[in-house]
Formats: structure tokens, C-alpha cells, sequence
């Protein structure tokens, strides 16, 4: 390898994870990620539906300026097709075009992630007419950076919460947009979104694991969780999203709610991860249940291979 590649600078890369609340015409969801697809400097590099939750993620990267081009397309395609007056979904949302986080991966500060979110955010009120709520580190509300907080109440409540006061949007108009309702957009760091599902239908339980394991009602740092019903397969899932993996891993989070659904007379079925997760967070699992003695993340073939 010559100097000239040694040398060259590193692209900045930006990671965006727009939530939509469209899981069941995947036509739709294709046009919608085709959209994206179709931005220059932009690569999609994974997109899934749920149609119990009724909504799709879809995970992009690409450097501040193509990413943001990305993501008001993505507005173009699911403004005039999603319409949250006849939407319903296991998951809670606000809007269409639900929740956009920025994600600081290579080159990139979260100072310029907060920025990013900020002209992203007023673009989008000025564009669509969607009012816009920052969360997370592009928040300097304290009572505004939680992402549940703002959801709260959900599209059906969401007229009368922003007539409350302290409830006005960051950007855009005070009322929700008829169809489109809100967008929460923020940044942050990476974020595992990981079900678990039971061998039960028992909502119940799955809302008494979720609250045993989330932080907010005592349980797990870095760990917010709901139990729902997947009706097209009659389980009971504990919904989670774990926001710092390095702090609370992953094997943790299943082994407390395999420990709690004991406690009723329940298994985990099977557990999977919605969109990406760092090899990292999977080399753990594996380090803590194969007992593995004096490990290191070079010992792994694929690692040793881009280090050469």
C-alpha cells in the first residue's frame, strides 16, 4: 500500500436509523427505501418490516451531507403515504416518519450529529409542515431528551399534548400534521433494538418482565423495554432497546428476562435484533456463554483478515 492511500483522508461517515410506522404494505416500504437508495453518496444497508408493530427501520450511512439529503427523500416518499388516522401497531408512535437518530460513526463528532439533526429538523417542519421534537444529545430540554417521554400519548394524544404548555415543538407548527402527525429526530449513540420472544400469549407477563428489566422501573441501566402481542403469531415479546452495550451487555438483558420468565412458568422462545448490531456486542455474548478464558477480539479470523 503506497503513501498516497496511507494518507488519504477519512471519509466522515454518518449512521441514520429512521423509524417509520408502515410494517404491512411492503409495496409501500419498498418505494420508501428505494427513495433513499436512490441519494447520491448514500448506501442503505439494511431495512426490515414488522407487521405486528406495523413499522419499519431502516439503517443508512453516508457522509452529513448525502445522509441528509437521504433522509428529507425519505420524507417525500412517506409523508404523502403513510396516514396515522388508520394506523394501528403493538409499537407507540407520533408520526409517519416516527423517530430519526444520528449516529456518530467514523469522522464525526456528536457536536456535528447535534447540528445535523437541528438543520434536518427545521428542513423537514419547513418542507412538510411536520412539527419537529429533539431528543437525546441534540435536546436542551431535560424533560425532552427521552424518546418515551415525547412519545407519550402517542399520534391519538398528540393535539392535545403540544396545547400544553411546554409542548411546543422544537420546529414547525404548534399541531400535529393531520396524517403525518410529528418527528422526533436527535442524535446519539449506537443503539441495540432486540426482542425477545416467549412461549406464552400472556401479555401480562411480558409487561411484568419488560418492567423488571428496564431502568426506568428499577431494573437495567441503559435498558428500555415493553412487553407487547404479536397477534400474527399469538406470542407475548419483551421489546427492548439497549443504548450502551459496553455498559449493559446484551447476554445480560437475556439472561435477566430468562431469569423473570421462570419465575412464571415461561421459556424464551428465540430472541433477534432489529436492523444492525456491532460484532462487538456478539463477540461478548459469545466470550461470557462459551466461558472463554483470556479471549481477544484478534483471535477472530474475519479481524485479523482487515488488519492485513
Amino acid at each position: 500500500m503506497n503513501d498516497s492511500v496511507l494518507n488519504k483522508p477519512m471519509m466522515p461517515i454518518v449512521e441514520s436509523i429512521p423509524n417509520i410506522s408502515e410494517g404491512r404494505k411492503l409495496d409501500v416500504v419498498e418505494r420508501i427505501v428505494a427513495a433513499v437508495q436512490q441519494t447520491a453518496g448514500v448506501r442503505v444497508l439494511d431495512y426490515s418490516s414488522d407487521a405486528s408493530h406495523n413499522r419499519s427501520v431502516i439503517t443508512l450511512v453516508g457522509d452529513p451531507a448525502s445522509v441528509r439529503n437521504a433522509i428529507l427523500a425519505l420524507y417525500e416518499a412517506v409523508v404523502p403515504a403513510v396516514d396515522l388516522r388508520s394506523h394501528s401497531g403493538e409499537h407507540p408512535r407520533v408520526g409517519a416518519v416516527d423517530v430519526v437518530p444520528f449516529v456518530p460513526i467514523e469522522g464525526v463528532t456528536m457536536a456535528e450529529c447535534v447540528a445535523l439533526a437541528r438543520e434536518v429538523g427545521a428542513a423537514v417542519a419547513e418542507r412538510f409542515g411536520v412539527p419537529v421534537f429533539l431528543y437525546e444529545e441534540a435536546s436542551d430540554n431535560p424533560g425532552r431528551k427521552n424518546l418515551e417521554d415525547i412519545r407519550r400519548g402517542e399520534f391519538e394524544g398528540l393535539a392535545a399534548k403540544m396545547a400544553t404548555p411546554g409542548w411546543t415543538p422544537d420546529f414547525g407548527p404548534a399541531t400535529p400534521h393531520e396524517a403525518a402527525g410529528a418527528s422526533v429526530i436527535g442524535a446519539r449513540m449506537p443503539l441495540i433494538a432486540y426482542n425477545i420472544n416467549l412461549n406464552t400469549d400472556r401479555l401480562d407477563v411480558a409487561r411484568k418482565i419488560a418492567a423488571a428489566v428496564r431502568h426506568s422501573s428499577g431494573g437495567l441501566r441503559y435498558v428500555k423495554a415493553m412487553g407487547v402481542k404479536l397477534d400474527d403469531r399469538n406470542l407475548a415479546q419483551v421489546s427492548i432497546n439497549l443504548t450502551n452495550y459496553q455498559k449493559t451487555p446484551v447476554h445480560r438483558v437475556f439472561d435477566m428476562v430468562a431469569r423473570e420468565a421462570a419465575r412464571y412458568g415461561v421459556a424464551v422462545l428465540e430472541s433477534e435484533v432489529i436492523g444492525l448490531i456491532p460484532a462487538a456486542a456478539l463477540t461478548a455474548a459469545a466470550e461470557h456463554y462459551l466461558q472463554l478464558e483470556r479471549f481477544s477480539p484478534a483471535q477472530i479470523l474475519e479481524n485479523r483478515l482487515r488488519e492485513a
